[in-house]
């Protein structure tokens, strides 16, 4: 460690920030570290496999290219139970001058998600960036994903930016199977105070009922059927609500048209609200996109603690 990495990370702030990452990896119940060998990246690489179902021609990532992005200086972190890795992210330096980070990919074995373990991998990365000098970490996903608009919204803090339709193209994995590869773009401001309450344990909750009585219009509902309806929503309403499916994952293996149903709809309501200046407000965890026409509103009102 240089003597500038020593001199930051004691300072107050990033102290903070890896305080607050020890204590999530310690709720839930892993240990969470830099990874640079050969070995190590191996095993990210078999881990991705094992989570995107991918198979061993087509990894989301291989191990010489975490190998020389590690040696490069970039992000990549694995989550250890014992002695087995159960969760990994990685990421990349974003220009000017390393300001910003990339996160590519980050991923926990499907069995720990309600352990919190991807939250533990994200604090980290936060407090690894922070004592390098960065102040945004961006990265994508996809909006069709309940709990992960939930996690990256309302859990982490993170502010939507950009709808990007198909953005990967085609992906060969049995978890985004033929669909097109559509993400919402994030960036995570690392010291902001949502950002900070939010790591605290105290997440950027919103009320999707508490917006329809306040005057909330619905652009996008789920039927009876669970398939996407698209009503007229009120131009003069300040407010739009747009809806997701319960699992979309699911949804593509038992009724692979009405998945792509929703992937029209969504993209649809939401890229073209954004495109028009507005600005998601939050996230409902019964699967609500809460957006505000005209930009961002003022800052919510404080929730109560506690964690998802």
């Amino acid at each position: 460690m240089t003597d500038l990495l020593r001199d930051r990370v004691e300072s107050p702030p990033i102290a903070a920030a890896y305080a607050a990452a020890d204590a999530a990896a310690q709720a839930a119940g892993v240990e969470i570290s830099s990874l640079d060998s050969v070995i190590e990246l191996e095993a990210v690489r078999r881990l991705y496999e094992r989570i995107w179902r991918t198979g061993e021609n087509s990894p989301p990532v291989t191990a010489d290219l975490l190998r020389a992005m590690a040696k490069a200086g970039s992000y990549v972190s694995g989550a250890f139970e014992g002695d087995e890795l159960v969760g990994s992210c990685f990421g990349f330096f974003s220009p000017p001058a390393r300001g910003a980070l990339h996160s590519h990919i980050a991923g926990v074995l499907p069995h720990l998600r309600r352990r919190n373990v991807g939250f533990a991998l994200k604090l980290h990365q936060r407090a690894w960036a922070m004592a390098r000098g960065v102040d945004e970490i961006c990265w994508t996903y996809d909006p069709l994903v309940r709990r992960n608009a939930y996690f990256n919204i309302a859990k982490l803090a993170a502010e939507p930016a950009e709808y990007l339709p198909d953005f990967y193209g085609p992906i060969d994995d049995d978890i985004n199977r033929s669909d097109d590869s559509d993400r919402i773009l994030v960036r995570w401001r690392l010291d902001s105070p949502d950002v900070e309450s939010a790591c605290a344990g105290r997440p950027a909750l919103t009320d999707a009922e508490a917006a329809r009585t306040a005057g909330a219009t619905i652009a996008l509902k789920v039927s009876a059927t669970g398939a996407p309806v698209a009503e007229r929503a009120d131009e003069h309403a300040r407010t739009v609500l747009v809806a997701v499916p319960e699992d979309i994952e699911a949804l593509r293996e038992s009724d692979p048209a009405c998945a792509a149903q929703w992937r029209s709809a969504v993209r649809e309501a939401l890229d073209g609200l954004l495109a028009d200046g507005a600005h998601i407000r939050g996230f409902d965890r019964k699967g609500w996109y809460v957006v505000d026409r005209g930009g961002p509103t003022a800052p919510p009102q404080p929730t109560e603690p506690g964690t998802a």
